[in-house]
């Protein structure tokens, strides 16, 4: 199986099943099944038990995975694949479509690169 482009916190739309279209955030990843659970989509039924954490117990609706295959990433509001590019000696994520540099929400946080150098600038230079 091929490396998983999509991580935690990613906006995702699904592409295939009973949710077709419908778009959301990432919640967890499952590398070794290649799943991913989407915010909203795949929603499940459980039943469970009255415990200490939940007394009444009852019927819980909550999201299920799905394959990996079946979402793909949403940015500036089209679906895009992924590819990789090194820049300054990091390995980040590029949009297919627009060919920008993707940040996502877990590298939202370090929008500056060692040297200062904003990512926009990245993807305007990547551009070129």
């Amino acid at each position: 199986m091929s490396a998983m482009k999509i991580k935690k916190g990613d906006t995702v739309k699904v592409i295939a099943g009973k949710d077709k279209d419908k778009e959301g955030k990432v919640i967890a990843v499952d590398h070794k099944k290649g799943t991913v659970t989407v915010e909203g989509a795949n929603m499940i039924t459980k039943h469970t038990k009255p415990s200490p954490a939940n007394q009444q117990g009852g019927i819980v609706s909550q999201e299920g995975p799905m394959d990996v295959s079946n979402v793909m990433l949403v940015h500036n509001g089209k679906t895009t694949k992924i590819g990789y590019k090194v820049v300054d000696g990091k390995k980040v994520r590029v949009a297919r479509a627009t060919a920008e540099v993707f940040l996502s929400v877990t590298s939202s946080a370090n929008a500056k690169c060692d040297k200062g150098v904003s990512i926009m600038y990245l993807a305007i230079e990547m551009q070129r």
